[in-house]
């Protein structure tokens, strides 16, 4: 495939450019017109994308769910009904997110996603972002209080070897017992992100020294930023963490999330939905970790109001970012493409147009930044 004249984004700005796509993979990215000199046999067919965008396909590395299906559901059809809305929604890449339960449901949960194989319209399953059960009994959230437990390295080790190696991200409140030791036993092995935690920043700072590397839902579940007690954002700035952020005008006011790319930098900050099964549904009665949610426009509560999980996808929240939010184009493509490929190790074959690497693509008309194609692996698939 060629996809010809397009403003394709380099990591840092967009260029007008001829797209070569071949065999699955990108194949080279040349000035604008040059693939007219190309034989159109050896390609297949010629997409114009006159007044769009080129952006690589989006990674979200913590999401729960879509269409009436959670990852948590332990099933494969679960995981290729969600893979297949993503893909539709140019989310290319998906990392299954799971709820805090106890060890013998996750492993079910796990070797749903071991014997994963993506279709050729559904999202390919990157990794799995093991949000509980290891966090504070005090900040839960949406999580089941009833499972929260104890760090565990045993426990995270018999998980990653049922799952094939796909747990990327396991998630801590530094401040519970063990919690430290856990990160010194593992962060050579996983990316350690803290989590629905009540850690000041002397605990916080000392879990990034040890190895954590991550901040999962920046500002949620998590003690405020005070300018006496910075807390665990503080820690997480001044360590160089990644901060995940859920820009879906819900989770967070605006000026938050303009201040938070202003912090921690547009190399750092990482966009995700959070969704969960409502997202791409209708208003109604659903569910999360076991516990009840109600879904009203894009707002997902439990009955006593508490914020559960997101019903955008993370398309949703990339334009909202940058639509009503004031977040450069530029700054939120990277944040949810090749800075969460960082994050969790995928970045040598994704997240960014590169020659060599997958080709996964979204063109984005450049006036309304709605979705004009999706490419998936090399084959246009919306």
């Amino acid at each position: 495939m060629i996809i010809a004249d397009v403003q394709a984004f380099d990591g840092r700005e967009f260029a007008s450019r001829d797209i070569i796509l071949k065999d699955g993979k990108i194949s080279a990215l040349l000035s604008r017109g040059t693939a007219d000199i190309l034989d159109e046999e050896d390609f297949g067919e010629t997409l114009d994308g006159w007044g769009c965008y080129a952006i690589p396909g989006l990674i979200d590395i913590h999401s729960h769910g879509a269409v009436g299906h959670d990852f948590c559901d332990g099933s494969v059809e679960s995981i290729e009904a969600i893979c297949r809305y993503e893909a539709s929604r140019g989310v290319t890449s998906w990392c299954g997110t799971t709820m805090t339960y106890p060890e013998e449901k996750l492993e079910g949960i796990m070797r749903a996603a071991a014997e994963y194989v993506a279709p050729a319209n559904a999202a390919a399953l990157v990794g799995i972002n093991m949000e509980g059960p290891f966090i504070s009994p005090n900040k839960v959230g949406a999580q089941n209080p009833a499972y929260v437990q104890a760090c565990d390295a045993g426990m995270f080790r018999r998980l990653q070897e049922v799952s094939g190696g796909l747990i990327k991200l396991v998630d801590i409140a530094p401040e519970e017992p063990g919690a430290l030791e856990f990160v010194d036993e593992v962060a050579d092995e996983v990316r350690v992100s803290i989590a629905h935690t009540c850690a000041d920043y002397d605990v916080a700072r000392e879990a990034y020294r040890r190895g954590a590397k991550h901040l999962t839902h920046l500002f949620n579940a998590m003690p405020p930023l005070h300018h006496r007690e910075p807390g665990v954002i503080g820690a997480a700035a001044d360590a160089g963490a990644t901060p995940e952020i859920i820009a879906d005008g819900v989770h967070i006011h605006p000026s938050s999330v303009r201040s938070a790319f202003k912090l921690f930098g547009s190399d750092h900050m990482i966009l995700i939905s959070d969704s969960m099964e409502a997202t791409g549904m209708p208003d109604g009665e659903y569910s999360l970790g076991g516990q009840a949610v109600t879904v009203r426009g894009n707002r997902a509560t439990l009955h006593d109001g508490t914020i559960a999980g997101s019903a955008t996808d993370l398309m949703g929240c990339l334009v909202t970012a940058v639509r009503d939010m004031g977040v450069p184009l530029e700054m939120a493509v990277r944040a949810a493409t090749i800075n969460p490929a960082r994050a969790i190790g995928v970045d040598s074959n994704r997240g960014s147009l590169e020659a060599g690497k997958v080709a996964d693509l979204v063109l984005l008309d450049m006036k309304t930044l709605e979705i004009r194609a999706v490419i998936l692996r090399g084959e246009r698939i919306a």
